[in-house]
């Protein structure tokens, strides 16, 4: 999607503080970081949101998550907590998918 700012991230058009990389997913630091590590793994190819993606390609979706804890474990967190965001009314404002690894930081139940 030419207008996409996360797949502007992925093809290098945009700066990002990348932290991870696999075949099929790019993790980088939130500009506006919710927690002392807050990660946003996105897969490569651009899908809007969780469920579209797990519909398409299921194996990109867990890898979502396998990134996620790779990056968890580099950055010294055992506890941490993954969020998706999907749809507007949940909160989702980038419409690639996107998942969130927060750490670093006491979480409370519910969220919010």
């Amino acid at each position: 999607m030419a207008d996409c700012l996360f797949c502007k991230i992925v093809a290098g058009e945009v700066p990002a503080e990348v932290v991870h990389v696999t075949e099929r997913t790019v993790a980088f630091r939130d500009l506006n970081p919710q927690a002392p590590t807050h990660v946003l793994v996105v897969p490569r190819e651009h899908h809007a949101n969780a469920a579209e993606l797990a519909a398409g390609d299921p194996q990109a979706s867990a890898e979502l998550v396998t990134t996620a804890a790779a990056v968890a474990t580099a950055e010294g967190h055992d506890d941490y907590r993954l969020v998706f965001n999907t749809g507007a009314d949940a909160g989702q404002t980038v419409f690639h998918t996107h998942l969130h690894l927060l750490a670093g930081r006491s979480m409370t139940w519910p969220p919010g």
